[in-house]
């Protein structure tokens, strides 16, 4: 299980690392295809270890993330600290409760097809990672104080609405290619660990 922490690990601070280098024209960043992992890091967990140690493992992926969050704040950039209080409360709220959701619908279904618990609980956690962050970091609507960090920027209209809703979507839709095309490894992992866990 140690392995499991350590890749959670490393793939929060990736992650963390990845969110500050823009792609595809600013709507995605480098993070967005590293953070999904961490569902991956969880189911494999669930599967091989259990609900109870899937969890542990995602506390210990938070308690990184706040590590994180905390040296982030305390780095300035071209536009402030790099990461705002809003963004460190919307980034921990959504980690927390999607991962904890993920393993709950893991381990209600992981008698199903070997798919079907991967599958589905990685798409309900990451829809659900998606759309807390996105509307806690930087929906006009909730109230925060200006310190928090400045989200006007955010609000601009596009196509689809206001920015940071385009912005969710283009994150949303990795986090789904991601969860189809971690369903190899899932399997390759979990059928060559699973004897020797046993």
């Amino acid at each position: 299980m140690i392995l499991a922490i350590l890749a959670m690990g490393a793939i929060v601070v990736a992650s963390n690392i990845g969110v500050q280098f823009l792609i595809a024209d600013g709507w995605l960043t480098w993070g967005a295809f590293s953070y999904p992992l961490a569902f991956l890091v969880t189911d494999v967990t669930n599967r091989l270890y259990g609900p109870d140690r899937a969890r542990r493992v995602v506390l210990w992926g938070f308690a990184v993330g706040l590590l994180c969050s905390l040296i982030g704040t305390q780095i300035i950039g071209e536009f402030g600290p790099l990461v705002t209080l809003r963004i460190a409360l919307a980034s921990g709220t959504a980690f927390l409760v999607a991962q904890l959701l993920d393993v709950a619908i893991f381990a209600r279904i992981s008698e199903a097809r070997w798919w079907r618990a991967p599958l589905l609980s990685t798409l309900v956690g990451s829809t659900v990672d998606t759309a807390l962050f996105f509307t806690i970091a930087f929906a006009a609507f909730l109230a925060f104080p200006a310190a928090w960090g400045d989200v006007s920027w955010a609000q601009d209209p596009t196509a689809v609405g206001p920015l940071w809703l385009g912005l969710a979507m283009a994150d949303w839709a990795v986090k789904l290619t991601v969860a189809l095309a971690a369903l190899v490894p899932f399997r390759v992992i979990t059928r060559n660990l699973a004897q020797r866990v046993a």
